[in-house]
């Protein structure tokens, strides 16, 4: 089974964070973010993972590694310019030619998720699917398109954000396709799978599935740090292994004895936290550095940032290699 992961993207919504590092090279925790995406679908059988690549495609590369992550192969290919989510799909699946499937999954590569594709597999084989699409169920769905199904699955309908809050089933961003279906998909075009793939296939052997687990659709600060404590305190199923409750601690941090962390940190490789600091709800990634005596509170700080002496942040995102001055 082989997947092709959407990572085209620039992460615009998480700068400073992803400014010079795609987002699926940001680490969460203590791996990159792609990682998680990897460890999941490896769990369902997945052998081959073809990443869709636009932004930063050789850091991308560096950071999850060239031929393989867990025993997953990996192969990059990257997009001469933005094609949308179905114009991707088509063209990783050009450049696999023959070495693509009759059936492959699809993935948007900014979902942290744990939801059952051996499932979905199982669900679209038996109706004979020509597209099968995992929804996930929210309580809220006035930031979400919804999708209606019939009670065997068959997709009847999308329909746009409604601003109102109300419960539903949504895209969940993972798909099952037939090769076949690539046919829909013009090539070296701009096409999106979600308004003008999937809509065509409405009564033409279009499936949705819900499915039980935990979804995320990753993509700003706040969720970036939702997802941190997610994954640290089990709401999400992950290979991490936390060194406390709601904390992760690399043993290559330098931690002062007097130092306060937590409820709820990560620091990282390098980081090095002086004397009277606090570090609370944040996360401090690799060679970062509170000074003494500085409060950090529900912030992020990105690669070789520092934080001087006295300050305080609240909330705060701090790019790389960027100072927060002392008493700010």
């Amino acid at each position: 089974m082989q997947a092709i992961v959407l990572v085209g993207g620039e992460g615009t919504r998480l700068r400073p964070l992803t400014a010079h590092v795609p987002k699926p090279a940001l680490t969460v925790v203590d791996r990159p973010f792609l990682a998680y995406l990897v460890e999941w679908l490896a769990g369902h059988g997945v052998e081959e993972v073809v990443l869709a690549c636009g932004f930063l495609p050789d850091v991308l590369r560096a950071e999850l590694g060239a031929e393989e992550h867990e025993g997953v192969r990996l192969t990059y290919v990257v997009e001469p310019e933005p094609r949308g989510t179905a114009g991707a799909i088509r063209f990783a699946a050009d450049a696999l030619g023959d070495g693509l499937g009759e059936r492959f999954l699809a993935i948007n590569g900014d979902v942290l998720s744990d939801l059952d594709l051996t499932a979905l597999l199982r669900s679209h084989e038996e109706r004979g699917a020509r597209a099968s699409i995992a929804l996930y169920g929210v309580e809220d769905s006035s930031a979400y398109g919804l999708v209606g199904t019939d009670p065997d699955g068959a997709v009847l309908e999308f329909r746009e954000k409604t601003g109102e809050e109300a419960p539903g089933a949504i895209n969940a961003g993972a798909y099952v396709l037939e090769r076949s279906l690539l046919e829909l998909i013009p090539p070296g075009e701009q096409v999106s799978i979600e308004r003008q793939v999937f809509p065509r296939l409405v009564g033409d052997g279009l499936y949705g599935l819900l499915l039980d687990g935990y979804w995320m659709d990753f993509g700003t600060p706040d969720r970036y740090l939702q997802a941190t404590w997610d994954i640290l305190e089990g709401r999400v199923r992950t290979r991490v292994r936390p060194t406390g409750p709601g904390m992760f601690v690399h043993p290559r941090a330098e931690i002062a004895a007097d130092a306060e962390i937590g409820p709820r940190a990560v620091i990282a490789a390098g980081c090095r936290v002086e004397s009277g600091a606090v570090v609370a709800g944040s996360v401090l990634l690799a060679g970062s550095s509170v000074g003494a005596g500085a409060r950090v509170g529900d912030s992020i700080l990105a690669a070789r940032s520092s934080v001087e002496a006295g300050a305080v942040l609240d909330g705060a995102v701090v790019g790389r290699d960027e100072r927060v001055p002392a008493q700010a």
